[in-house]
């Protein structure tokens, strides 16, 4: 098999060393649909994964909304064979009805906790990338989240109603063109679900017209969403008041003080916002005579 991208392995193994956290002998859990974003995942994480001790088991879960699913599901195990990554799965029945994606969400990371500690697996990974973090903070946007839920999709995060387990995001910091770009570059199997297509959901609006218009008018529109999240996640440090910054919170301020506007603003964790003083006049002083 061709040799892997280094771009998204070295993104994938800084995420699993760094961010996300793992230690050398842990078990991760990856959720693999078929479709090309965690295909990918599970294509990277069967290289990156073994020279850092840690063991990778593959599940995909099967809702029971489409005749479909069975049969890419099949397609993901092959691939996880072929990579010798054990592959398990689960069938379910979501009912149709109001909320269907949002239900079929919180069914399969039941699912996905249950296959956990069956392999004893605390973590389990998901192929979420810069891109669908961006998306995430839009959507929350239109529907009025405050700051904390607008710290969307972090590297690491416990998942919710199981104390014991935690999601990790190991290309959480790679756009959804470099995941494409890696599944062609290796000839990688996927299947496409047709949802994620389907107008009548608001993500794919998003994804399909909102995204596009906004590059065009702030090419780094991704980046800036992502930097924001990131901020919002951070929290003050214990017993001292003060918050730990981000590196692109950081260069923000460095650029600020280069700058010397007095019109932009950094903003920082917990609300601040930090700007130039109109009557402050940096620049060199002549040291003092001793």
């Amino acid at each position: 098999m061709s040799r892997v991208t280094p771009a998204l392995l070295t993104l994938a193994k800084q995420a699993l060393t760094g961010e996300a956290k793992l230690a050398r002998g842990e078990v991760l859990l990856t959720a693999v649909s078929g479709g090309p974003d965690s295909m990918a995942l599970l294509h990277v994480l069967a290289r990156v994964a073994p020279p850092l001790g840690v063991v990778v088991h593959a599940h995909g879960v099967d809702h029971g909304l489409r005749p479909d699913a069975a049969r890419e599901l099949d397609v993901a195990e092959g691939f996880a064979e072929r990579l010798g990554v054990p592959f398990g799965r689960t069938e379910l029945r979501v009912a149709r009805g109001g909320n269907l994606q949002a239900r079929a969400r919180a069914a399969r990371f039941e699912a996905l906790a249950v296959a956990a500690r069956a392999v004893g697996a605390r973590t389990i990974a998901t192929a979420h990338h810069a891109d669908d973090r961006a998306e995430t903070v839009l959507i929350r946007l239109m529907r009025g989240s405050g700051p904390s839920g607008l710290a969307v999709l972090p590297p690491r995060a416990p998942l919710a109603g199981h104390d014991d387990l935690e999601l990790v995001r190991p290309f959480v910091r790679a756009r959804r063109a470099a995941v494409l770009a890696h599944v062609e570059r290796h000839a990688i199997p996927f299947s496409t679900d047709p949802s994620n297509v389907d107008p009548r959901y608001l993500r794919v609006r998003v994804r399909r017209e909102l995204m596009p218009l906004l590059e065009e008018l702030a090419p780094g529109i991704v980046d800036h969403l992502v930097a924001l999240a990131d901020q919002l996640g951070e929290t003050p440090t214990e017993g001292r008041g003060a918050f730990p910054l981000s590196r692109s919170v950081q260069a923000a301020l460095a650029q600020l003080v280069r700058s010397r506007s007095t019109t932009a603003r950094v903003w920082l964790p917990g609300g601040l916002v930090v700007t130039l003083d109109p009557r402050a006049r940096p620049g060199p002083r002549r040291a003092r005579e001793p």
